[in-house]
């Protein structure tokens, strides 16, 4: 019987106690392609349920990592914040280009948000309370996923950082393709069908009544994506 006691007891403490503030890390929220898709989860303490953040990282769509990296880059800062203030998150990984090309990162996005609403009572969340946040490369994303999002993929608030909305106006403006664009986007020729394809993967363009709440943060002197892209989207 003692033996048993220990048994069960040895058990209960290899279960994660959401109770008090957890984080996981590298956690498979889904498969494509042949690739592992990973995310970090914290959950603060307390029983919930909790509102929560999906954080997507920046890096041109080819390059960052969920973690932030050695120099705590990206969204990486925000999680702290987060945490003290109540909110769990989930910070995730994706397919990057050049090797995977677009809609790829997008469809990771979504399955992340499919993922976190199907745990959302494992991970006391809220599934009615979930934000996606992203900068960069992550805010392109996100916004498309924000004005998509339907059913299972519908989030109930999105942060943009300094993201590309609108790819076929950005090259206007530079008045040449960008080497990242042509990456995500697998052409390197800026024809017709380059417009196309930059078309569809602009959130601009997705736009319509009923779409969640958005809050678009944008430096007026930012070099890289031009400022008048957040504002075109209010």
């Amino acid at each position: 019987m003692k033996s048993k006691l220990r048994l069960s007891f040895l058990l209960l403490l290899a279960v994660p106690n959401l109770a008090s503030a957890a984080l996981q890390t590298d956690i498979e929220y889904g498969t494509a392609a042949g690739v592992s898709l990973r995310l970090d989860a914290f959950v603060p303490e307390g029983d919930g349920p909790f509102p929560a953040v999906i954080l997507v990282h920046g890096g041109g769509w080819n390059a960052g990592d969920k973690s932030g990296g050695p120099q705590k880059g990206y969204m990486a800062p925000m999680q702290d914040p987060l945490g003290k203030a109540g909110f769990a998150w989930f910070s995730i990984n994706y397919r990057l280009a050049p090797k995977f090309h677009h809609p790829a990162a997008l469809e990771d996005v979504e399955t992340a948000i499919r993922w976190v609403k199907a745990h959302a009572a494992e991970y006391h969340v809220d599934p009615r309370r979930i934000a996606l946040a992203g900068e960069s490369a992550g805010g392109h994303l996100i916004a498309l996923a924000g004005v998509r999002g339907e059913g299972a993929t519908r989030v109930a608030a999105v942060v943009a950082f300094y993201g590309m909305f609108d790819m076929v106006a950005e090259t206007k403006l530079t008045g040449k393709l960008n080497p990242n664009i042509a990456g995500l986007l697998g052409r390197d020729t800026l024809d017709d069908e380059m417009l196309r394809l930059m078309h569809d993967a602009s959130a601009i363009n997705f736009v319509k009544p009923g779409v969640p709440p958005f809050l678009f943060l944008h430096g007026t002197a930012d070099v890289k994506v031009s400022p008048q892209q957040s504002v075109d989207m209010l």
